[in-house]
C-alpha cells in the first residue's frame, strides 16, 4: 500500500467513492451525486496547500482524504477542514486511521495547526477513531443539516498540531 498525492486525472475514482458516500447518506450533507466534472473543480480550486491524497494497493485505490482550508479569510490561514472516505469494502480495516495519521503528518508539513472534522453526531466510529488520533470533541451543532427529511446534528472536533 502506498498514499499518492491525487491530481486532476484522479477526478473519476474520488468521484465513485464520494458518491457512495452520498448515497449512504451518513458521512457528507450533500445529497446530489457529483460529476467527474465537479470534481475536477476541487482541484483546480485548490491553494498550494490543499490537497486530496489516494491510499492504494496496486492499481485500486482503497480510499481518499482531504485537506482544505477552513476558510478564505487570512486570520484562518492556520486552520484545515480534514476528511477520509473509504470504500464501503474497505471500512472498519484500519485503513482510516492510517490514512488520518498520514494527513495529520502531512497538516504538520504545509504548516496547519489547527485541524478540524465535522461527523454527523450518529457516526459513533468515525468520532471514536478521530479522538484515538488525537482530536477531541469541542461541540455540537445542533439541527444544523437536513438529510432525508430529518435534522442532523454535526459532532464538531479539533486537533491542535
Amino acid at each position: 500500500m502506498e498514499f499518492r498525492i491525487a491530481d486532476i486525472a484522479d477526478a473519476r475514482v474520488v468521484q465513485e467513492i464520494y458518491n457512495e458516500h452520498i448515497l449512504g447518506g451518513n458521512s457528507t450533507m450533500d445529497r446530489s451525486l457529483k460529476s467527474v466534472a465537479e470534481i475536477e473543480e476541487w482541484f483546480t480550486g485548490f491553494n498550494d496547500r490543499e490537497l486530496i491524497v489516494l491510499l492504494e494497493e496496486g492499481d485500486y485505490v482503497i480510499g481518499w482524504g482531504i485537506i482544505k482550508r477552513y476558510s478564505e479569510r487570512e486570520g484562518y490561514a492556520k486552520a484545515c477542514e480534514t476528511a477520509i472516505y473509504l470504500r464501503s469494502v474497505e471500512t472498519r480495516k484500519g485503513y482510516g486511521s492510517l490514512m488520518k495519521k498520514w494527513i495529520i503528518a502531512k497538516c504538520k508539513e504545509l504548516g496547519y495547526h489547527h485541524l478540524v472534522a465535522k461527523i454527523f453526531a450518529t457516526n459513533t466510529a468515525s468520532i471514536a477513531y478521530n479522538q484515538k488520533l488525537g482530536y477531541e470533541i469541542v461541540g455540537t451543532q445542533k439541527e444544523i443539516g437536513y438529510v432525508d427529511s430529518q435534522w442532523q446534528d454535526v459532532t464538531i472536533m479539533q486537533l491542535l498540531i
